[in-house]
């Protein structure tokens, strides 16, 4: 472990992050709510941290070593996540706890969008902004802004860009250099951002709360200006826009590259993983409906479309957003939509959970053993369109489908044993590592009652859902520490 390189790259990017607390600052100065102090206390810590590091490194040259990566990465989400809570900590409103302010900054961060605040619309503009904007920051990854400016740090991106993107297609690079794939990454997030907020805007909603909605739509977070989240609105304009904006933020960004630069639209129908995603979100909504129509828990059935499609996609997507809560549904709908968080939106997306990519194999996989009884003699070889599935990518998801199993159980009996009941521990530790928000039981509003050892128990959840498991967990092992 090369700790000196690993301290000269997490300066730099302290440094980085601390200039985005200065637009709350500049929020706070334009509605006058008097809460900029916080943040300003906050930038001269994170900057003055930050420069220290760097200093104190700046002549160390060696090259940034794969290992290495995965410290940094790790590293920096616990540590911005740790300077990201100080505004929070120091708000006089609202009063938070370190457990607290820690807990709503690396959700805000991991785009779960758990929360333990209440009495949001009452809270200063500069904190209602700044929820939002830890969201979009987390959204696409520090990280992967980050690595867009690699080469003036000396060292090279490669190594982040991959610890951060763990997966099957995590090698696959948009252009032949990964500083131009991280840019053009992060310049379709940041259009799609500016085109959520023109159509909220246009929708209805007021500029301050399209910006900060557009922020946890296109981000995947679920965070809202207001208690009553998208409610608030009461908009069937502003939820299907909302839809629409979740759908897409949930495809493969390197899809989206793609059609941008061929100026078609081709290549969402030939990649499997999409149109699988499409099939699932579809046949979920449309259960869903007739679900709430037998049910008859909404007697106007252009309502039951609404909310019925609307909360299938910001389940289905990890978004977390509520136009009232999935919990109260009758029946089976609440459990449909927990477990369709696990699965969540494609590899290569703002979304949580799974991937849609990996239950894919993971079915394929299991039918192919079925064939196998069947054919014992058969040569059977997986494919993902018409591109053969190396059996090492085969065993990589089986690996991580079981340790994710593992982990799931594991937190949540752990949850439990502080005291919360099954079914709140259960869909509180889904939830967070599936980087959802709200779950059911006590956790279906706020996390507020959840007591401190669970809220440490949760971040540390909602950062193994945001790492995707190994990024994180390699670091508890005893090989990675041997030089």
């Amino acid at each position: 472990m090369q700790i000196l390189v690993v301290l000269k790259l997490l300066g730099v990017l302290l440094v980085m992050f601390s200039t985005t607390l200065l637009p709350p600052v500049m929020v706070s100065m334009i509605y006058q709510d008097g809460a900029s102090a916080p943040f300003l206390v906050a930038f001269a810590a994170t900057f003055s941290t930050g420069l220290v590091l760097w200093l104190t490194t700046n002549r160390v040259s060696r090259e940034l070593r794969f290992r290495d990566g995965f410290m940094v990465v790790v590293l920096f989400w616990t540590v911005l996540a740790l300077f990201g809570s100080i505004p929070l900590y120091l708000a006089t409103d609202p009063h938070l706890s370190f457990t607290d302010a820690f807990f709503e900054s690396i959700s805000g961060l991991t785009t779960t969008g758990a929360t333990v605040m209440s009495g949001i619309d009452q809270l200063p503009e500069a904190i209602r902004y700044y929820r939002q904007q830890l969201q979009w920051l987390g959204g696409m990854g520090i990280i992967v802004l980050a690595v867009a400016v690699m080469p003036m740090l000396g060292v090279g991106g490669m190594q982040l860009y991959r610890a951060e993107t763990p997966g099957p297609m995590k090698d696959t690079k948009l252009t032949p250099r990964i500083t131009e794939t991280a840019k053009a990454l992060w310049y379709i997030y940041l259009g799609l951002t500016v085109v959520c907020a023109l159509c909220y805007w246009v929708a209805g909603m007021e500029l301050f709360d399209a910006v900060g909605h557009s922020f946890s739509t296109v981000a995947i977070g679920g965070f809202s200006t207001h208690d009553a989240n998208m409610l608030y609105f009461d908009s069937a304009l502003i939820d299907y826009i909302a839809v629409v904006f979740m759908l897409v933020s949930g495809v493969n960004f390197a899809l989206h590259f793609v059609a941008w630069r061929s100026r078609s639209i081709a290549a969402y129908f030939r990649d499997p993983e999409a149109m699988v995603y499409a099939v699932l979100v579809s046949t979920a909504c449309v259960v869903a409906v007739i679900g709430l129509q037998t049910y008859s828990v909404f007697q106007n059935p252009d309502e039951a479309l609404r909310q019925g499609v609307f909360q299938v996609v910001s389940i289905a997507t990890t978004t977390g957003f509520t136009t009232g809560g999935y919990h109260w549904w009758p029946s089976f709908l609440p459990l449909l939509l927990l477990f369709l968080s696990f699965i969540g939106g494609c590899a290569g997306s703002t979304a949580g959970g799974i991937k849609v990519i990996r239950i894919m194999l993971l079915y394929k996989q299991g039918w192919r053993e079925i064939m196998r009884l069947i054919h014992p003699n058969a040569m059977l070889s997986l494919k993902l369109g018409r591109k053969p599935i190396p059996d090492g990518v085969i065993q990589a998801v089986w690996a991580f489908f079981s340790l994710y199993i593992l982990c799931y159980v594991s937190l949540s009996v752990v949850l439990v044993a502080t005291g919360l009941d099954w079914i709140t521990a259960f869909s509180a530790v889904a939830a967070c590592l599936n980087n959802l928000g709200p779950g059911l039981g006590e956790v279906a509003g706020t996390y507020a009652g959840v007591g401190t050892v669970g809220k440490w128990v949760l971040c540390f959840t909602m950062l193994l859902g945001r790492l995707e498991l190994f990024t994180l967990l390699v670091l508890f092992t005893a090989s990675f520490w041997r030089s």
